[in-house]
């Protein structure tokens, strides 16, 4: 039996050796003349000296800009920072650096697509043609565009042409719901959109037809083109829409080739947004989230070098959709010269062990998943290094929420016993991570190995005091280039401000719990807000909250998440309903297929029950952090003050339901209104 912080792994001094910390720390000492003994004393110079850090870094990757900047950073303040002001950069132009080589950028495979792979050249060449278009199109630099398409070569090639003309890129995965891509993209006005007819997932065709017209009249007039991909019936004809010109993606790449020397990246101002990811709160619409070309360019090169290390040897698999900030860090991979893996489709169809599968076909490198979908592993008793040849792996990447011991000692018992365990920590609001790993260190199961290079990680208590061996507020004391450059629609940065340095006036508070213990090893405890997290992907309340008000038969409605102590998750939906209505079988499935519908499949809960009262405060907030905690068996008095709430008795229903679930073993509620 394994136990939290049990040593599991050393790297042998070859593997260390080899790596592009060991590389960065030579550099270091030769070209500015600083020797550090190890990462420890690395890190804490990044975070001393931020300016001089990233400074490094512009260098040691020979960053091309326009213009040479006239500072590191600018401002007085973490909020407002001011990031290579007076550089002009491009942030596809260094994906596609080493674009004239015939090795393979991308292995990419679907459901409805045999596994095959694409050159860097051939790659560029798409990218550039495309590009092309949209410039003889009427595309101009800070014109939006956004995709409503899987994750395939195409989407990438979208993305990267869409940047490469410093146009602003945002995506949708296909399998949300019209409400859903609605109320992301009208926020930004795109000015066209790259969608797919459809995709297939598990076996099962799903036409998204209905949902593209209904997208497109949404989003008119501002949107004015739409290129259209027959990808679920190649054979199909492009839609007829209204108010939009519409051109298929064959006949755009059946255009006229552009040549490499032919062709400029549109290289933008620090300032310039590179693309909007969408993050969900509690209330309001999702937040629209700016990232700059040069933060971006700049976080993501220390990341997938230093503590992804990836390199020109590196194939890099991690299942996401097209609609989770892991597909631009997956993408982000072709800026250490790395192949990717695309796979669009279910991860365990035709059998759990499919991305197994892939990764043995393809050579990965870099094995990334999040730990919910390890625990499946587990459960079906998948034994990935007896059946597959695996010889080509050394990594193991998990984000996208906790990691039990139990998951890391899964990888060493059932997939490899030297095996770089890398589990890391961020959001979509940095895209990237805090805290994650280094291959110069070792493993200790269930731990995070580090605090990420020049991220001035600390556990908080409520007063803005330092624990160190005890779980507090995650936050960040010094600012960092992926910061969002802002959000849109956010006069003022008052959103903005609000949501991340509200809490501790100035600093960072990321609302994740997280101990760092005293060598500088890390643990997420969840989320201390109210968002969701499911199997890795943040949900905000308010989504379930809109969709749920198109229910007739729902008056009020509060859920939460609640992680287990075995990693997984418990997502249940408190309703109160209009009198004379009973929470049925019907009912029940009349919710879920309107969460399904205007949403994803990722935002039906676990369980539905019925309520006499949904909780407030007395300022007319719902209680969904007291009541997660209460779930999660925090003592009632230590969640809420009754004194608080607008109507104390509307807790009690919560304190037994949390009650009853301990007496069941935390498992399902005994309650007779659970469906």
């Amino acid at each position: 039996m394994v136990s939290e912080g049990q040593l599991l792994w050393t790297p042998d001094a070859d593997f260390a050796r080899s790596s592009n910390v060991a590389a960065l720390l030579g550099w270091l000492k030769r070209e500015r003349g600083l020797d550090f003994a190890d990462y420890d004393a690395l890190w804490r110079w990044s975070v001393a000296d931020v300016e001089a850090f990233w400074a490094a870094l512009w260098d040691y990757f020979a960053v091309a800009s326009d213009t040479p900047y006239q500072r590191v950073l600018g401002g007085d303040a973490m909020f407002g920072a001011r990031w290579f002001e007076g550089s002009r950069t491009n942030y596809a132009e260094h994906m596609l650096r080493h674009s004239d080589s015939d090795a393979t950028v991308f292995h990419h495979e679907s459901e409805l697509r045999p596994l095959a792979r694409m050159s860097w050249r051939e790659l560029g060449a798409a990218v550039r043609k495309l590009a092309t278009w949209l410039r003889q199109s009427g595309i101009e630099p800070g014109d939006r565009i956004v995709s409503y398409m899987p994750n395939i070569p195409e989407t990438a090639i979208a993305m990267m042409a869409s940047t490469a003309v410093g146009a602003v890129w945002s995506s949708a995965a296909p399998e949300f719901g019209v409400k859903t891509v609605v109320e992301r993209f009208t926020q930004i006005a795109p000015k066209l959109i790259f969608v797919a007819d459809g995709y297939r997932f598990a076996g099962k065709d799903f036409d998204r037809s209905d949902e593209i017209r209904q997208i497109v009249a949404a989003l008119t007039p501002e949107l004015r083109q739409v290129v259209f991909l027959p990808y679920l019936r190649p054979d199909a004809a492009a839609l007829p829409l209204a108010g939009a010109a519409t051109t298929a993606w064959g006949e755009i790449m059946a255009g006229a080739d552009v040549a490499a020397a032919d062709f400029r990246f549109e290289r933008v101002a620090w300032n310039h947004p590179l693309w909007v990811v969408f993050s969900s709160g509690t209330t309001g619409l999702p937040k629209a989230i700016a990232h700059s070309h040069v933060g971006i360019l700049l976080e993501h090169l220390k990341t997938l070098h230093f503590h992804l290390g990836l390199g020109p040897e590196s194939c890099m698999l991690f299942y996401s959709t097209t609609g989770w900030m892991m597909w631009n860090l997956l993408l982000g991979a072709l800026l250490a010269r790395s192949a990717v893996v695309l796979y669009d489709g279910s991860p365990t169809h035709p059998g759990p062990d499919r991305l197994w599968q892939i990764a043995a076909a393809t050579g990965v490198t870099c094995f990334g998943a999040s730990p919910t979908f390890v625990q499946l592993m587990r459960q079906n008793q998948l034994h990935p290094g007896r059946d597959f040849d695996l010889s080509r792996l050394q990594s193991v990447l998990m984000s996208g929420s906790p990691a039990t011991p139990e998951v890391f000692a899964w990888f060493y018992d059932e997939v490899k016993r030297d095996l770089w365990i890398n589990s890391s920590s961020g959001g979509t609001e940095i895209c990237s991570g805090f805290v994650g790993g280094s291959p110069t260190l070792p493993v200790y199961a269930g731990e995070i190995q580090t605090r990420m290079l020049a991220m001035d990680v600390h556990a908080w208590n409520d007063d803005g005091i330092e624990a160190i061996d005890e779980v507090g507020e995650l936050v960040v004391t010094r600012p960092f280039p992926s910061m969002p450059i802002f959000f849109w629609n956010d006069a003022g940065g008052r959103r903005y401000h609000e949501s991340y340095f509200e809490h501790f006036e100035g600093v960072w508070r990321h609302a994740d719990f997280i101990k760092i213990n005293r060598r500088g090893g890390c643990y997420i405890y969840g989320r201390s807000d109210s968002t969701l997290n499911r199997y890795g992907v943040r949900i905000g309340t308010a989504e379930i909250y809109r969709a749920l008000e198109r229910v007739e038969e729902v008056a009020d409605s509060l859920i939460v998440c609640c992680e287990e102590a075995d990693g997984g998750f418990f997502m249940p939906l408190f309703v109160r309903l209009h009198p004379g209505i009973v929470l049925d079988a019907a009912l029940g499935e009349k919710i879920r297929a309107r969460l399904r519908g205007d949403c994803s499949p990722r935002h039906l809960p676990d369980s539905i029950h019925q309520v006499e009262a949904v909780p407030y405060t007395l300022t007319g907030k719902k209680m969904e952090v007291p009541v997660r905690k209460i779930l999660s068996g925090v003592p009632p008095a230590k969640a809420a003050s009754r004194d608080a709430m607008m109507s104390p008795a509307a807790i009690d229903w919560f304190v037994n339901f949390a009650a009853e679930r301990q007496a069941a073993g935390m498992g399902t509620a005994t309650t007779s209104e659970r469906l």
